[in-house]
């Protein structure tokens, strides 16, 4: 019997450490000043129960983070939370079989202002989907990362008008 109260107590207080949820709502873009002078500084990420390995918050985090620092690079601090409801990765037997799949991350970000409680100044509910990229980069690369990098760029190119980054071999998205 007391085994089950201090799981369920262990339960409440780690939820008190958890990031902060996104609201939802219409999208809701940055005002055009702003999102010239912004930059990203928190990255939080919450998931439901999506089909994703346990790192994929970590991975995401950071590779969002990262597409974040090549756009977002302004003086006016923003936070950003983004909720991902739905994770889909091309599975590395049936690209490997034909060469083809695509990955797709559903999420919805939102542009946090921390100097005022948290307001909301941008909102984006966005679908990403990203190649598998062939043969041999679906069954050896990350597939992980290879999502996040493009729901970042995604959210560059939605939130800034920028994409981070020109295509090549030193990006892991296509175009």
């Amino acid at each position: 019997m007391k085994i089950p109260a201090l799981l369920l107590i262990a339960s409440a207080l780690s939820c008190a450490a958890c990031a902060p949820v996104v609201q939802g709502g219409p999208p809701l873009g940055l005002p055009p000043g702003l999102a010239e002078t912004a930059s990203v500084g928190t990255v939080y990420v919450s998931t439901g129960w999506v089909n994703a390995d346990e790192d994929f918050a970590s991975t995401f985090a950071e590779e969002v983070d990262e597409e974040m620092q090549s756009c977002a690079y302004g003086t006016y601090p923003l936070d950003l939370r983004i909720h991902v409801d739905e994770v889909r990765r091309a599975g590395r037997l049936q690209t490997a079989l034909t060469g083809e799949g695509e990955h797709e991350i559903r999420a919805v970000a939102e542009l946090v202002d921390p100097r005022r409680d948290n307001e909301i100044m941008g909102r984006y509910p966005l679908i990403v989907r990203a190649d598998a990229g062939g043969r041999l980069a679906g069954v050896l690369g990350d597939r992980q990362m290879i999502a996040s990098e493009a729901f970042g760029r995604a959210l560059c190119d939605a939130a800034f008008a920028r994409n981070p980054r020109r295509p090549g071999p030193h990006n892991a998205t296509a175009g």
